[in-house]
């Protein structure tokens, strides 16, 4: 799970409604530009078609209504079975028009929530954006729930809201003509009424629902990373008896959420519900009060009261399309600006860490046949702190290198540097492409899925019989653990089922089956024993590779032909 900044600072939601519209374009025009736009319009204009059909026997029904309850009044047998008829036939017509639109709406939705999934998924694991984001941005939070929520939700309301507008369209294009015909009082008073109050709406409600709903997306991500926090280091807790902290935390951000929620219940449910509960006490009656001395006067059929209601409750449900998407537009309003925010950092050609200082210099990184560090002087990434300074090494193929040094004076920093993921510094690292080489952290990478995915790990694809893998297990000493565990294919939470021991002989057999040039370890073998620890070391001499290790046991000095101990500054 991607770690998430469990932030409590205040953001203000932009009040700048072009810029609104900006964002929402910077997020929509990736799938709508892309090589998939001809496809999603063929689509889009397939919905816009149905709509227009569907509208238009709308219409017509709506019209043989008024005819069947005029026939009705008049005791005109013949006029209202045949209104019934048409009436009936136009609804049947309705049904797989209603349901291939349905069945075309929520198809491109999914395929644009898909693709823009993975588009944001390969951009968050490409140049290791995931790393930089998770350990040094931590303005951006959440980014997992930006991928799984923010686009879900994104795609969905926009869509349909976009969806809403065209309908709204026709359905006025369609209607007004009636109403029109019928009273243009009713339709003068329509458009004041509905103008006037999505005027209300959106410049009393709007900014302030929306800055609530982005805030609440923010502190439902924290609560919930808390509790993923607590369950991922739930022994390191009881072991600390840490429950009393760990509660006080989690109900600490949990409040949060509440009092939010609160806040959004006074605004969404009592401010702005009770203004739409007004807003819809008037449009049922008003046909029926404007025509009914009409009907009575003989000059209306009293059918015309029911088309008339009919036409003005359509506009009146077009007209009022902000009102009654409110809350799904200031939801659309938190989930833009956060998915803009987050394809903005994604975008950046080289993402910078925020220092807080103008100019910082950055490390010298070559790529050669060997490894070796000249005059490295290492930063921590916010440049607040100095690790070592001015050390330089040569490792050529075949050696061993031996880093040590007290707790705290860079060791695994001096790592961090050589795999490009830390550049904060001065002085020059000559290493070959990271492709070649192979770290082996203290506490190695245990991947969702089976066990063969563990073995063969980072590669994709490996081609290699079982008894080839059964034979990689017994050289790092795990001869029943694919009897013990149910087969190569079997899934299993591997950090929960596997002891670190036997997690570090894990990442040994990747190193077998992967026999990279050059590797790497930082305490790779802190939790072996000397036997297992003595088999990993001599299989890297036996073999010629090039390693680099960190680590404290007097036992390592016979395997490595260099030491480098660092010194803090």
């Amino acid at each position: 799970m991607a770690k998430n900044s469990v932030s409590m600072s205040q953001k203000k939601y932009p009040k700048n409604h072009l810029k609104f519209f900006q964002r929402f374009w910077t997020v929509a025009q990736i799938y709508w530009c892309s090589d998939e736009k001809w496809r999603a319009i063929s689509s889009a204009l397939i919905l816009l078609v149905l709509l227009q059909v569907s509208t238009q026997l709308n219409v017509f029904s709506n019209t043989q209504q008024g005819n069947f309850i005029s026939a009705l009044a008049a005791k005109d047998a013949h006029r209202f079975w045949t209104s019934i008829g048409i009436f009936l036939g136009l609804q049947i017509i309705l049904l797989p028009v209603g349901t291939c639109y349905s069945y075309v709406r929520f198809k491109l939705i999914l395929s644009w929530r898909c693709w823009l999934t993975n588009h944001f998924l390969g951009e968050y694991l490409s140049n290791r954006a995931f790393y930089e984001l998770n350990n040094f941005q931590k303005e951006i939070d959440n980014p997992d729930q930006r991928i799984s929520e923010d686009i879900q939700g994104f795609t969905e309301v926009s869509f349909s809201i976009f969806l809403d507008i065209f309908n709204t369209c026709v359905q006025v294009i369609a209607f007004s003509g009636v109403l029109w015909g019928i009273s243009p009082i009713l339709m003068i008073f329509l458009v004041i009424y509905a103008v006037t109050c999505t005027l209300i709406a959106i410049g009393f409600f709007g900014k302030k629902i929306v800055q609530i709903n982005f805030e609440q997306q923010k502190k439902e991500g924290n609560f919930r990373f808390g509790l993923v926090r607590l369950r991922e280091n739930a022994e390191s807790v009881a072991f600390y008896r840490g429950e009393a902290q760990e509660t006080n935390l989690l109900k600490f951000l949990f409040n949060q959420v509440f009092k939010n929620l609160n806040y959004w219940i006074l605004w969404q449910q009592i401010y702005f519900g009770s203004f739409i509960r007004a807003y819809e006490v008037l449009p049922p009656i008003l046909p029926a009060l404007v025509l009914a001395p009409k009907v009575i006067s003989g000059e209306f059929e009293v059918g015309k009261i029911a088309e008339a209601s009919g036409a003005f409750m359509a506009l009146n449900r077009a007209m009022y399309l902000i009102i009654r998407r409110f809350e799904n537009l200031t939801s659309l309003g938190a989930g833009i600006e956060r998915l803009s925010e987050f394809y903005d950092f994604l975008q950046q050609p080289k993402r910078e860490i925020k220092t807080g200082v103008t100019e910082y210099t950055t490390i010298n990184t070559i790529e050669d046949n060997y490894l070796a560090i000249q005059n490295l002087t290492l930063y921590t990434p916010n440049y607040q702190r100095t690790l070592f300074r001015d050390i330089s090494a040569e490792l050529q193929p075949g050696q061993g290198l031996l880093i040590k040094g007290t707790s705290g004076c860079g060791k695994s920093s001096l790592l961090r540097a050589i795999a490009g993921l830390w550049d904060s510094g001065t002085g020059t690292i000559i290493r070959p492409k990271l492709e070649e080489i192979l770290f082996l952290p203290q506490r190695p990478y245990m991947v969702l899925g089976t066990l063969r995915n563990q073995l063969i790990y980072p590669q994709l694809n490996v081609n290699m019989t079982d008894d080839e893998l059964h034979q990689i297990l017994q050289q790092v000493n795990l001869p029943n653990l694919v009897e013990r565990c149910g087969g190569f294919e079997v899934e299993r939470d591997w950090a929960d089922v596997l002891s670190l021991g036997e997690q570090q002989r894990i990442a040994f057999a990747r190193l077998l089956i992967a026999k990279p040039k050059y590797v790497i370890l930082d305490e790779a073998t802190s939790a072996l024993d000397i036997k297992n620890e003595e088999n990993l070391y001599q299989h890297l001499l036996d073999t010629q590779t090039t390693f680099m290790s960190v680590g404290h046991r007097p036992t390592l000095f016979k395997y490595h032909q260099i030491t480098l101990e660092l010194t803090p500054p």
